[in-house]
C-alpha cells in the first residue's frame, strides 16, 4: 500500500552537513561523517532487500503516517508532564525542555544509559523514571504505536516472515534531553543473544528530529565488524572458562558494565577506519536496521530545546528461536 507523510519536508539528503555534531568524546570532524541514504518505502521490494543488505540499514521515509507519530508523541509528554520536564506554557506535543532545570532530574533509560540496566537518576529523578518506565504499558504505546499495521505489514513483506512475523513486547521508549549523555555505540545483538539471529529493529523517531538533535548515527559498513568482535567476545568468553549462560549474558566479564561496545564513538570510528552516517528525521520515517549494525548517537543540542523522543520496536522470525526475555515489558534490571 501507498506510504504518504502529509507534512512538507524539509530534509535535503543531499546538502553538505554544515552543523557541528558532538558526540560523548567531542566534535566528529568532518572527514567522519556522512549522510544516510534515504529510501523511498514504495520502491520495488527486492531493491529495499539489497539495499538493507548492502547498507546494514533502510531509512525510509515516511512509512509511518505523521500524524500517528506525532499523536503519540502528544501523549507521551502528557503523561511526563506532571515531573516538571516541559517549558512552562508550551504545547505537550512539541516536546520542549525546561531548560531552568537540573537535566540530572530527567536522565535517558536503556541502552547504556547505567550499568546493568539498573535505575538511573537516583531519588531527584524517581518521579521522571518511574513516568517513563510506566509509559511503556500505556495503551496509546503499546498497543496503538507499537502495534502499528503500516510497521509490522512492511516488515512481514521486506524479511519474508509473513504470518511469522513477531514484534517483541519489549522497547525501549527514550527520550534525550538537550545537553543529556547521548547513546553509546553498540550493536543490538548483544541483548538478543538467547535467541538466532533473526532479528530487525524498526527504529522510529516521536517527532522531527535536526541533524544536530540527538538522532542515531550509523557507522557504515559495519554489519562484518559487528559480527567480528561478537565472535570474538565468544572466543575471550570460552577462553576464559566462562558458562554458556555467562556467555550470553550483555554485561559479562569481557564487556563494558552497560554492554556498550565504546562511549567514545569519535575514537571508535578512527580506530576502525569508518564514518559514521548522520541524518535529520521526521515524524514517520522508520530506520531498520541489521542486528550487527552499529550505531550510537550524538548529543542533543537542538537550539530551541525539544527533547528527542524516539523508540526501538524489534520484530522477529517467530519459526525459529528467538530471546523470549524480549517478550515481556521492558523493566528496570531485566537483564537485558
Amino acid at each position: 500500500m501507498p506510504h504518504a507523510n502529509p507534512a512538507p519536508t524539509n530534509v535535503n539528503n543531499e546538502d553538505p552537513i554544515t552543523e557541528k555534531l558532538y558526540v560523548t568524546d567531542g566534535l566528529l570532524g568532518q572527514d567522519q561523517i556522512s549522510l544516510l541514504r534515504p529510501s523511498d518505502p514504495n520502491m520495488p521490494i527486492e531493491e529495499l532487500r539489497k539495499r538493507l543488505e548492502e547498507d546494514n540499514y533502510l531509512f525510509l521515509k515516511g512509512l509511518l503516517p505523521r500524524n500517528d507519530v506525532l499523536k503519540a508523541r502528544e501523549a507521551y509528554f502528557n503523561f511526563l508532564s506532571p515531573s516538571g520536564v516541559l517549558k512552562p506554557g508550551t504545547k505537550p506535543v512539541d516536546g520542549i525542555f525546561d531548560l531552568s532545570k537540573d537535566i540530572a532530574c530527567f536522565p535517558g533509560i536503556g541502552a547504556g544509559s547505567t550499568g546493568g540496566n539498573s535505575k538511573p537518576g537516583g531519588e531527584q529523578a524517581a518521579a521522571f523514571v518511574d513516568l517513563a518506565l510506566k509509559a511503556h504499558t500505556e495503551d496509546w504505546y503499546a498497543e496503538d504505536f507499537c502495534k502499528h499495521p503500516a510497521l509490522k505489514e512492511f516488515i512481514a513483506k521486506l524479511s519474508g516472515w509473513g504470518d511469522d512475523t513477531l514484534l517483541f513486547r519489549r522497547s525501549l521508549l527514550r527520550n534525550n534531553i538537550p545537553g543529556a549523555h547521548a547513546i553509546g555505540v553498540h550493536y543490538d545483538q548483544i541483548f538478543l543473544r538467547y535467541g538466532e539471529v533473526s532479528n530487525l529493529t524498526a527504529w522510529c523517531p516521536l517527532g522531527d528530529i535536526k541533524l544536530n538533535g540527538g538522532g542515531l548515527i550509523y557507522l557504515e559498513n559495519s554489519k562484518s565488524l559487528g559480527e567480528e568482535i561478537e565472535a570474538d567476545f565468544f572466543k575471550r568468553a570460552n577462553d576464559v572458562g566462562l558458562s554458556d549462560e555467562e556467555a550470553k549474558s550483555a554485561f559479562n566479564n569481557n564487556m563494558m558494565a552497560t554492554g556498550l561496545l565504546s562511549e567514545s564513538p569519535a575514537d571508535f570510528a578512527k580506530q576502525a577506519n569508518r564514518r559514521w552516517l548522520v541524518s535529520a528525521y521526521e515524524a514517520g520515517d522508520v530506520v531498520l536496521h541489521d542486528p550487527f549494525a552499529i550505531h550510537a548517537s550524538t548529543i542533543n543540542y537542538d537550539p530551541e530545546g525539544v527533547i528527542r523522543l524516539a523508540t526501538d520496536l524489534r520484530f522477529c522470525d517467530s519459526s525459529r528461536a528467538y530471546d523470549e526475555r524480549w517478550c515481556k515489558f521492558y523493566q528496570i534490571g531485566d537483564g537485558v
